[in-house]
């Protein structure tokens, strides 16, 4: 009795305890001590609402959005720079399992000729269809997370496979002389007179003693 009586007041005591640490940081103490947080949407230029389409097959919407890219993306010559535009335009279509959305992305990409290393713009055109889905539990690519769809993922993909690998000013550059750098589109005319191999530039400078060894001496 006496081992039950010391347990019942450890946990009162411990009860106690937590309601005066509760009543402290504000909490109901009959409230769990432990919460799962709900992950929060953090919304950008490329977030879309979608609540008036949720749950709604057959509900269609066309938006358009113009975007201030917050972040460059490309691959290593050329991509799309913070601070461009993109202008998106959007169709959303309620199905069962989620919203599909059919887009067409125009903008501009900017990175250098792999020839001759000048800047080069080039004009953007792009177009993907994806759907975002309603569950969670399959392992959907993309996904509706309170209410919205995040564009930036897809459109991302889209535009850096669209994008050249090797980009060029135009399809005839020269590129630059191999000697001093100079851009060839720049100067047609441009070159050099053809150097001498250091090892045949010896072996002429032996020649030319021997034709003078060979000399009669007066």
């Amino acid at each position: 009795m006496s081992s039950a009586r010391a347990l019942a007041r450890s946990r009162i005591e411990t009860d106690k305890r937590f309601a005066q640490g509760a009543r402290r940081t504000g909490r109901d103490p009959a409230a769990p001590a432990y919460t799962r947080r709900v992950p929060h949407v953090i919304k950008t230029p490329y977030t879309v609402e979608v609540h008036d389409l949720m749950h709604r097959p057959g509900e269609m919407r066309e938006r358009t959005l113009d975007v201030t890219v917050p972040e460059s993306f490309g691959n290593a010559v050329i991509g799309v720079k913070e601070g461009a535009h993109l202008h998106i335009n959007l169709r959303m279509e309620s199905l069962h399992d989620g919203i599909l959305v059919s887009a067409e992305v125009d903008g501009t990409a900017a990175g250098e000729c792999v020839r001759c290393l000048i800047e080069v713009e080039e004009p953007l055109q792009v177009e993907f269809q994806e759907l975002f889905a309603y569950s969670q539990d399959e392992a959907f690519e993309y996904e509706v997370h309170e209410d919205t769809i995040d564009l930036e993922p897809v459109i991302r993909d889209a535009v850096v496979l669209s994008l050249p690998f090797q980009p060029v000013c135009q399809d005839d550059c020269l590129g630059l002389c191999p000697q001093c750098g100079v851009r060839l589109l720049d100067n047609p005319g441009h070159k050099h007179e053809d150097a001498i191999d250091p090892r045949w530039a010896a072996l002429g400078n032996l020649a030319g003693l021997e034709d003078t060894t060979d000399q009669p001496q007066s």
